[in-house]
């Protein structure tokens, strides 16, 4: 006689199910919180293992950072690195395709230190961040204004490029390229000389007006000049701030 044996397949039983289970059984208020309670818990970590999941698979991705912006301190050191506008256009795009998204939270104390703390998250709900902090950059001929924003995108940058494990790649791995721009300028975004033109008429009117037309403005505008107009914007803000009332 054949021994018949009866395979059952295990289901998992979610927290959820359980609380189902123990509300349709009449169970009390204090069993009903330890279910609540353990279902925050449950969902937590999957929301946690959804995120290790989509930064595997956003790592396992080719991404290129390029360091384009050239700086020559008179008497001092050469050197090239990463804009804002690099890290943003190599990572955005692929956070974006894996469920993740970034923000970044500014903080200013009474000494003047400003920290940026970059948050990614996961369309789940699980979010890890990194923080730095610094000084305003008081490097050059910066006016007080300048030196907390040139601050501010430092930080940014580096702080977005360590919440997702990269680093920067030079443009010219090899020193073929010695002595040639690193990086041809693109064309203008549709419509950028008419901007341009606004916002250096509108300067005159101060910082205020300035400051929150460019945060209006097209993010194609905006990158175009961190990556290749960035003095014109320098002396604008610069006119704009002569312009505010005393």
């Amino acid at each position: 006689m054949n021994a018949v044996v009866e395979q059952r397949n295990e289901v998992a039983v979610t927290p959820m199910q359980m609380l189902q289970h123990a509300m349709s059984q009449g169970a009390d208020l204090d069993r009903l919180q330890q279910l609540m309670d353990l279902q925050e818990r449950w969902e937590a970590n999957q929301a946690r293992k959804a995120f290790v999941a989509a930064m595997a698979a956003f790592k396992s991705e080719p991404i290129q950072i390029l360091k384009t912006k050239q700086v020559n301190i008179p008497g001092g050191a050469k050197f090239a690195h990463a804009t804002l506008a690099n890290v943003c256009d190599g990572v955005i795009a692929n956070l974006s395709k894996h469920g993740l998204s970034h923000k970044w939270d500014l903080e200013q104390n009474e000494q003047g230190l400003i920290t940026v703390t970059c948050v990614i998250t996961h369309e789940s709900g699980h979010s890890e961040k990194v923080r730095l902090s610094a000084g305003a950059d008081d490097s050059g001929k910066k006016n007080s204004i300048q030196q907390v924003a040139s601050t501010i995108t430092y930080l940014e940058r580096y702080t977005l490029m360590a919440a997702c494990g990269l680093s920067a790649k030079d443009m010219d791995d090899d020193g073929r390229g010695a002595g040639k721009p690193p990086v041809q300028p693109e064309p203008k975004p549709e419509g950028y000389d008419a901007w341009h033109a606004d916002m250096t008429a509108l300067a005159e009117e101060g910082s205020e007006k300035l400051t929150a037309a460019w945060s209006r403005s097209e993010g194609n505008f905006r990158r175009y000049v961190v990556k290749f107009d960035e003095q014109w914007w320098n002396e604008t803000k610069a006119k704009a701030k002569k312009a505010d009332p005393s």
